[in-house]
Protein backbone atom coordinates (compact mmCIF):
# COMPACT_ATOMS: atom_id res chain seq x y z
CA UNK A 1 0.00 0.00 0.00
CA UNK A 2 1.34 3.41 -0.97
CA UNK A 3 1.39 5.95 1.83
CA UNK A 4 1.04 9.63 1.09
CA UNK A 5 2.18 12.44 3.35
CA UNK A 6 -0.70 13.28 5.69
CA UNK A 7 -1.24 16.75 4.20
CA UNK A 8 -1.49 15.36 0.66
CA UNK A 9 -3.77 12.50 1.64
CA UNK A 10 -6.08 14.80 3.57
CA UNK A 11 -6.39 17.27 0.70
CA UNK A 12 -6.86 14.53 -1.89
CA UNK A 13 -9.49 12.81 0.20
CA UNK A 14 -11.23 16.10 0.90
CA UNK A 15 -11.51 16.93 -2.80
CA UNK A 16 -13.63 13.81 -3.38
CA UNK A 17 -16.08 14.48 -0.58
CA UNK A 18 -19.56 15.68 -1.38
CA UNK A 19 -21.10 18.53 0.56
CA UNK A 20 -23.62 16.12 2.11
CA UNK A 21 -20.76 14.12 3.59
CA UNK A 22 -19.66 17.11 5.68
CA UNK A 23 -21.10 16.68 9.21
CA UNK A 24 -23.64 19.32 10.22
CA UNK A 25 -22.23 19.59 13.75
CA UNK A 26 -18.76 19.21 15.23
CA UNK A 27 -18.48 20.64 18.74
CA UNK A 28 -16.78 19.90 22.03
CA UNK A 29 -18.39 17.14 24.12
CA UNK A 30 -18.71 19.44 27.14
CA UNK A 31 -17.84 22.91 28.40
CA UNK A 32 -18.26 26.52 27.26
CA UNK A 33 -16.61 27.46 23.98
CA UNK A 34 -16.83 29.71 20.94
CA UNK A 35 -18.68 28.50 17.87
CA UNK A 36 -19.25 29.61 14.29
CA UNK A 37 -22.00 29.01 11.76
CA UNK A 38 -20.63 28.27 8.28
CA UNK A 39 -22.65 28.48 5.06
CA UNK A 40 -21.57 25.98 2.41
CA UNK A 41 -22.47 26.41 -1.26
CA UNK A 42 -21.86 24.04 -4.15
CA UNK A 43 -23.58 23.49 -7.49
CA UNK A 44 -26.68 25.44 -6.54
CA UNK A 45 -27.18 23.74 -3.19
CA UNK A 46 -26.57 25.25 0.23
CA UNK A 47 -26.27 24.04 3.79
CA UNK A 48 -25.14 25.32 7.17
CA UNK A 49 -22.74 23.63 9.59
CA UNK A 50 -21.88 24.36 13.22
CA UNK A 51 -18.33 24.17 14.54
CA UNK A 52 -17.11 24.90 18.08
CA UNK A 53 -13.85 24.10 19.85
CA UNK A 54 -12.56 25.04 23.29
CA UNK A 55 -8.95 25.21 22.15
CA UNK A 56 -9.70 28.03 19.68
CA UNK A 57 -9.34 31.39 21.43
CA UNK A 58 -10.83 33.28 18.47
CA UNK A 59 -13.75 32.54 16.17
CA UNK A 60 -11.39 32.91 13.19
CA UNK A 61 -9.30 30.00 14.54
CA UNK A 62 -12.33 27.73 14.19
CA UNK A 63 -12.79 28.77 10.57
CA UNK A 64 -9.10 28.13 9.84
CA UNK A 65 -9.49 24.58 11.14
CA UNK A 66 -12.50 23.87 8.93
CA UNK A 67 -11.78 21.88 5.77
CA UNK A 68 -14.08 21.23 2.84
CA UNK A 69 -13.83 20.06 -0.76
CA UNK A 70 -12.43 22.49 -3.31
CA UNK A 71 -15.71 22.79 -5.17
CA UNK A 72 -17.55 23.85 -2.00
CA UNK A 73 -17.43 27.49 -0.97
CA UNK A 74 -17.44 28.07 2.78
CA UNK A 75 -18.28 31.37 4.46
CA UNK A 76 -18.58 32.11 8.16
CA UNK A 77 -21.89 33.92 8.65
CA UNK A 78 -21.46 34.63 12.36
CA UNK A 79 -20.58 33.16 15.69
CA UNK A 80 -21.24 33.09 19.39
CA UNK A 81 -20.76 30.70 22.29
CA UNK A 82 -22.11 27.33 23.27
CA UNK A 83 -22.48 25.99 26.79
CA UNK A 84 -22.60 22.20 26.55
CA UNK A 85 -23.46 20.09 29.58
CA UNK A 86 -23.29 16.49 28.39
CA UNK A 87 -24.29 14.95 31.73
CA UNK A 88 -27.42 17.12 32.03
CA UNK A 89 -28.04 16.79 28.26
CA UNK A 90 -28.35 20.53 27.70
CA UNK A 91 -26.97 22.98 25.15
CA UNK A 92 -27.25 26.76 25.29
CA UNK A 93 -26.31 28.92 22.29
CA UNK A 94 -25.77 32.64 22.89
CA UNK A 95 -23.68 35.75 22.25
CA UNK A 96 -21.81 36.93 19.19
CA UNK A 97 -18.45 37.05 17.46
CA UNK A 98 -16.62 40.37 17.38
CA UNK A 99 -15.03 39.48 14.03
CA UNK A 100 -17.92 37.75 12.26
CA UNK A 101 -20.98 39.19 14.02
CA UNK A 102 -23.88 37.33 15.58
CA UNK A 103 -24.81 34.00 13.99
CA UNK A 104 -28.43 33.14 13.40
CA UNK A 105 -28.70 31.04 16.55
CA UNK A 106 -32.00 29.54 15.38
CA UNK A 107 -30.16 27.77 12.55
CA UNK A 108 -27.45 26.56 14.94
CA UNK A 109 -30.08 25.24 17.38
CA UNK A 110 -31.91 23.45 14.55
CA UNK A 111 -28.68 21.65 13.61
CA UNK A 112 -27.88 20.85 17.24
CA UNK A 113 -31.35 19.38 17.84
CA UNK A 114 -30.82 16.98 14.93
CA UNK A 115 -27.34 16.03 16.17
CA UNK A 116 -28.46 15.59 19.81
CA UNK A 117 -32.05 14.27 19.62
CA UNK A 118 -31.97 12.83 23.14
CA UNK A 119 -31.08 16.14 24.85
CA UNK A 120 -33.66 17.59 27.21
CA UNK A 121 -32.92 21.25 26.45
CA UNK A 122 -31.32 23.03 23.51
CA UNK A 123 -31.90 26.78 23.69
CA UNK A 124 -30.61 30.06 22.30
CA UNK A 125 -30.41 33.67 23.37
CA UNK A 126 -28.96 36.85 21.89
CA UNK A 127 -27.80 37.91 25.35
CA UNK A 128 -24.20 37.73 26.52
CA UNK A 129 -20.85 37.79 24.78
Amino acid sequence: MTRFPSFLHKRTLCSFLKMDAIPDVDIEPTGVFKYILIRLKSSGSEKFVVRGYSDCPYHADILERFECPRDVKAKCVGGGRISHNQSAKTLSVYGYSVGFGRADHTIAVEKLKKAYPDYVSITWSNDGY
